[in-house]
């Protein structure tokens, strides 16, 4: 295996600055950097990881901790794209990732920060998990450096879609197409749940709709199945509304199948829209009108905020990053005017 002392020779540098090349320090010229680091691809050289943890006291390894409750893993249409997102940047870096498992329930089970410490994470990011987990409260709270996605904790950074300006861009396109009947299915308890639900009501209100309790319902995300049934209660009402919102995509596909059983047409009978912005609802027909999340932004930020805290402790801030989504208007949304 070539050395580092191999690449020296073929540059004609010392291996001092070779292992600054290599590290990518600012007191090499660009110059320098690219000589070396091409006649390390050609010798075939790899840096000894364990050596490279020894003197940089680091591991380049970033733990995901990725609990979703509804078992669809990384089939999670919006968490598998933040996700490779921020894998992106990770190992643009020079970091690599390894998702955290608490393990077994036997004698031998460690907790979520005793896994952290056992793998030596320079860093984890936190996401779709339930927060109120006293392990992931421990975890929060210990020194290690940290980054939340939808869900904010005081004195950690967290990235953050901003659903209450989605919900508001959302509803509000809704009644500007003239409808005054919209009621929502919205997502379990959560921290996006509960900006989201606050936010239709305050919307509502600024836009003197009436929600009347009925047109309420709660189903959990992702679930066609609970989506279908609260959409049949809500078609079943003596006054019905003309739009249901959905808490997610894939959601309001299993209401929107309740809606064609019952013989009644999209958006001519009755409109629907959802939220996250899946790229196969533009390949359905009708199109499907939503919100969509900007998750190639939240992966990234996440990403850059979570090693910005490894390398550059002092000097970065621990803030809330809210990013930004917008109303794909699609057509399963009638104008009502």
């Amino acid at each position: 295996m070539a050395s580092m002392k191999d690449i020296s020779a073929r540059c004609g540098v010392s291996i001092a600055t070779v292992s600054k090349a290599l590290n990518d320090q600012s007191d090499i010229g660009e110059e320098t950097k690219t000589r070396v680091r091409q006649a390390a691809k050609e010798l075939g050289y790899f840096p000894n990881s364990s050596a490279r943890a020894l003197k940089t006291k680091r591991t380049y390894n970033l733990g995901v901790l990725f609990v979703d409750e509804a078992q669809s893993g990384l089939t999670h249409d919006y968490f598998a794209h933040v996700l490779n997102s921020f894998k992106q940047v990770a190992e643009e870096k020079g970091y690599d990732i390894t998702f955290i498992s608490a393990g077994s329930d036997g004698e031998n089970r460690m907790t979520y920060l005793e896994r952290c410490r056992y793998r030596g994470f320079d860093g984890v990011v936190i996401a779709c998990v339930d927060f109120d987990n006293p392990e992931v409260e421990e975890l929060v709270k210990s020194d290690i450096p940290l980054v939340t996605i939808d869900h904010s904790f005081y004195g950690r950074a967290a990235v953050i879609s901003d659903n209450v300006t989605g919900m508001r861009e959302l509803l509000t396109y809704v009644v500007k197409q003239g409808h005054k009947k919209v009621a929502y299915i919205h997502g379990a308890d959560s921290a996006v749940t509960k900006s989201r639900v606050s936010s239709f009501y305050k919307t509502a209100e600024e836009l003197g709709l009436t929600i009347p309790d009925e047109y309420i319902k709660e189903a959990a995300y992702r679930s066609t199945r609970a989506a279908g049934e609260a959409t049949k209660e809500l078609l079943e009402l003596q006054n019905p509304p003309t739009c249901i919102l959905y808490p997610d995509d894939f959601s309001c596909f299993g209401g929107m199948n309740v809606i064609r059983e019952k013989g009644l047409r999209i958006p001519e009978d009755i409109s629907v829209a959802g939220y996250d912005g899946l790229r196969i609802g533009r390949h359905i027909e009708p199109k499907l009108t939503t919100l969509w999340q900007n998750t190639e932004a939240i992966g990234k930020e996440a990403a850059k905020k979570l090693i910005d805290l490894i390398e550059k402790p002092k000097t970065t801030i621990m803030e809330q990053v809210v990013i930004g989504g917008e109303v794909y208007e699609g057509k399963t949304v009638k104008n009502c005017k």
